[in-house]
């Protein structure tokens, strides 16, 4: 039976690793919004596994997605590295946390699964109103974006990387909207570009810690990384070319659905 569903199951995980690999290329969204919960209500991975292999495969699959983007010119580094200071030091405390109350035991997998499923409806509602708090916020100030403080970029850093290492999610789901807030004046481009630049430290440094707590399946993260590797590639030289609201319509979809059953199953 168990080698049964290792045959069947090493497809799936290479198809899945292509399927979110071409939507992290396209939209910087992606990674964790749907390879962690397809771990979990999929292939029935344990939500502290799941969450720590995600965020080696997502480390790896974006820094293929960076190197496209940094050969484009479509990533801002000042950017980037504000939210490092913020995102880096909220993962330490986070790594430290799970490790003092225990990464796998019932408490802790209860709030994994409830965080990634706030995390997940959270990130939809905000990819569906994204253009109305762009347009809300540029209407009342129009100065706003020319000058974003960078102390809300290192705090919009910190809260990311809090969620990333509880539940492997907001990387790229919260991370990009919120840089469209912040930054409503940069390219779209330029916006998925920095988010996926930012994400790689962020999810390294996150799936280093989670290692270390001994929750990464790494046979698991090789099959992924089969189909996501050729995905990335391939979504980030389509994002140049894709239209962007029906693609933002539709991880939206996604994501609300695969939440509202993180929340009910």
């Amino acid at each position: 039976m168990d080698l049964l569903h290792g045959l069947v199951a090493h497809p799936l995980y290479i198809l899945s690793g292509l399927v979110v690999g071409i939507l992290v290329g396209l939209t910087g969204v992606g990674g964790g919004s749907l390879m962690t919960p397809l771990l979990i209500l999929l292939f029935g991975i344990h939500p502290a596994t799941a969450v720590g292999t995600d965020l080696l495969y997502a480390a790896a699959t974006k820094t293929v997605g960076t190197s496209i983007h940094g050969f484009a010119r479509s990533i801002e580094w000042k950017i980037v590295g504000l939210l490092a200071l913020g995102s880096l030091p909220a993962t330490v405390i986070v790594i430290l946390a799970l490790q003092h109350f225990g990464a796998a035991s019932h408490a802790t997998t209860k709030l994994i699964s409830l965080t990634l499923a706030i995390a997940l409806l959270i990130s939809a509602t905000l990819l569906f109103l994204k253009k109305w708090l762009v347009d809300l916020a540029t209407r009342r100030s129009p100065d706003f974006g020319l000058r974003t403080s960078a102390g809300l970029t290192i705090l919009t850093g910190f809260v990311v990387g809090a969620l990333v290492a509880l539940s492997s999610v907001g990387a790229g789901a919260l991370g990009a909207v919120a840089l469209a807030f912040l930054y409503p004046r940069l390219a779209t481009l330029k916006i998925v570009g920095t988010d996926v630049a930012h994400a790689v430290p962020l999810t390294l440094l996150a799936g280093l810690g989670h290692w270390w707590l001994g929750d990464i399946n790494f046979g698991l993260l090789g099959t992924l990384l089969l189909g996501s590797i050729p995905g990335v590639i391939l979504g980030s030289i389509a994002a140049r070319f894709s239209p962007e609201a029906a693609l933002r319509t539709a991880l939206g979809v996604m994501l609300a659905i695969v939440g509202v059953k993180m929340l009910t199953g």
